[in-house]
Parts: C-alpha cells; sequence; structure tokens
C-alpha cells in the first residue's frame, strides 16, 4: 500500500525495545534496594507481593490508568508504611527502579532504521509507558515524547493522537501511528484518523501473530523497524506511487 506521510509516531516498549526483560531487571534492582536500605519492607514485601499491591493499588485507582509512576509511588509508599518504615524512602526507591527501567536493550534493528525514519520525516513518540527518552540517549531523534501522564490520557483515546499531531502542524491523515499494540496502537490510530503501522514482530524476542480483527486493519504491517523504513524510502524514491 502506499500513501503520502509527513510525520511518524511511535510507541516506545515493545516497538523499539522489549519491555519484559527491563521490567523484570527494573524490579531486581528494586529487591537490591530494599535490601540495602529499608531491610524490614525486603522482607515483608517479597516480589510476588509487591506485584499484588501494584496490581491492587492500579484497579483502587483507575483515575491514574495513565499514570505509572504515580501508580508505583503509592505502591512504595505503602509498602514502606506497612513495614514500619519512612514512607518518604520512596523517592529513592523509585529513583533506583527507573533508572534501571530506563536501562534498555533495543531491537537489532531499532537505532539504524530510526535514524534512516528520522531522515525523512519528523517523529515523535508516543507512549503509555514512562521511559525517559533523554535518559536511554534517543532523544536527538525525535521531535518530542508525548507520554499519558503528561497529556493526562493513555491510548487509545483519540485526544492523545490527536495532541501529537497538533504538536507536529499535521492532520491526522497526514501521520502514521506504529507500534506493536493492536488496541493501543493500531485501534486508537485508526479511530483517531492516523495511517496505523503494525510491528509484528518474529524474531527472538517476539513471536509473529495473527491479526485478531474482522472489523478493520492496520495500513501496513512489518515485522521490524528496519522493513518500515524501506517502505518509507520507498516512498521517498517514488513519490508518484504515493
Amino acid at each position: 500500500m502506499s500513501f503520502p506521510v509527513r510525520a511518524i509516531t511511535l510507541d516506545l516498549d515493545d516497538t523499539i525495545w522489549p519491555i519484559e526483560p527491563v521490567i523484570v531487571r527494573a524490579e531486581a534492582v528494586l529487591g537490591e534496594w530494599l535490601e540495602r536500605h529499608a531491610p524490614r519492607t525486603a522482607a515483608h514485601w517479597p516480589i510476588e507481593a509487591r506485584r499484588a499491591l501494584r496490581e491492587e493499588v492500579a484497579a483502587s485507582h483507575p483515575q491514574l490508568a495513565h499514570d505509572f509512576t504515580r501508580q508505583r509511588m503509592i505502591a512504595l509508599e505503602r509498602m514502606f508504611a506497612a513495614a514500619g518504615d519512612d514512607p518518604a524512602l520512596a523517592t529513592p526507591a523509585f529513583d533506583a527502579f527507573f533508572a534501571a527501567r530506563c536501562d534498555v536493550e533495543h531491537y537489532a534493528d531499532s537505532l539504524e532504521a530510526l535514524d534512516r525514519l528520522a531522515a525523512r520525516v519528523p517523529l515523535a513518540a508516543l507512549t503509555n509507558g514512562n521511559a525517559d527518552l533523554h535518559r536511554i540517549g534517543l532523544m536527538h531523534v525525535f521531535r518530542f515524547q508525548l507520554g499519558a501522564r503528561e497529556h493526562g490520557a493513555a491510548k487509545p483515546a483519540a485526544s492523545i493522537f490527536h495532541a501529537a499531531c497538533e504538536r507536529l502542524g499535521c492532520a491526522p491523515g497526514e501521520v502514521l501511528h506504529v507500534g506493536d499494540d493492536v488496541e493501543m496502537d493500531v485501534v486508537g490510530a485508526h479511530r483517531a484518523g492516523l495511517r496505523s503501522c503494525w510491528i509484528n514482530r518474529d524474531d527472538a524476542c517476539a513471536a509473529a501473530r495473527e491479526w485478531p480483527r474482522d472489523d478493520l486493519r492496520p495500513d501496513l504491517e512489518f515485522t521490524s523497524l528496519a522493513a518500515l523504513a524501506d517502505w518509507l524510502d520507498a516512498q521517498s524514491t517514488h513519490p508518484d506511487t504515493a
């Protein structure tokens, strides 16, 4: 399929890097921090209990569904208080967790593909997560990062897509949103009037999936960002086919 693209918005977690190993490492770093600085809390809250508390906090604070940072801070404050430690320890504990959360390992194709994409059109990061592209070292590739916490609503809400389009100076139909999640990325972008690209990876970190819906499909589907960059290069080389 060919169509003009004036800008691209990109999901981050599981699109540019796999998120599960990042969170596993970050939880381990948090556990080690607790053992050193708050051993009572560490003993009272093994990782399984911490996970259950995070789920409880998310369920009891639906108004914070877009704000993973605040959810985790609430959970940390409750952990310390329940163990008889100072809830103010939540801030340095979160800092330790978050530093590890931003220590990501990119998919093999991501960095080169991002450079190629950015050479063609403006890129914006559009994420429900709380990764910090400055810490990760990728902010130079993007015009801006718009997170659900900053915006006040998460994908698939149309408002976050429209806010990104406005900052890019483009109509929704001129923007291609790229992501791995069927509902958050593809369906959300489609309903907001953007073009959509489903990154359906088939490699050591992810298994290719069948498209699950009959009512709509992504405009594009690739197994890597490199394949998307190839497509965009072809559009730029042969603009008369767009």
